[in-house]
């Protein structure tokens, strides 16, 4: 039951920062984009990447998560 409820925050979180993300208050650099990309699209369609450091749908939500955190405290929200 609380791998089901982690799950369930973990979706909260990464939704959560995923909105954050479109509200910085500047654009984050083409590398910051990229960065944050890729962990976006992974925990999207969950693709499992080998040549990549993510291999799961639960890391790379969690790697979004980091990022956003990252460009949340860089940019600074509008």
């Amino acid at each position: 039951l609380s791998e089901v409820q982690g799950a369930g925050t973990q979706e909260s979180l990464f939704c959560g920062a995923a909105e954050e993300v479109k509200k910085l208050k500047s654009q984050p650099t083409d590398q910051e984009m990229l960065v944050i990309y890729s962990p976006y699209k992974q925990a999207k369609v969950c693709l499992f990447i080998y040549l990549f450091i993510w291999t799961s749908k639960e890391d790379g939500t969690k790697a979004y998560i980091a990022k956003a955190e990252e460009l949340k405290q860089k940019y600074g929200m509008q």
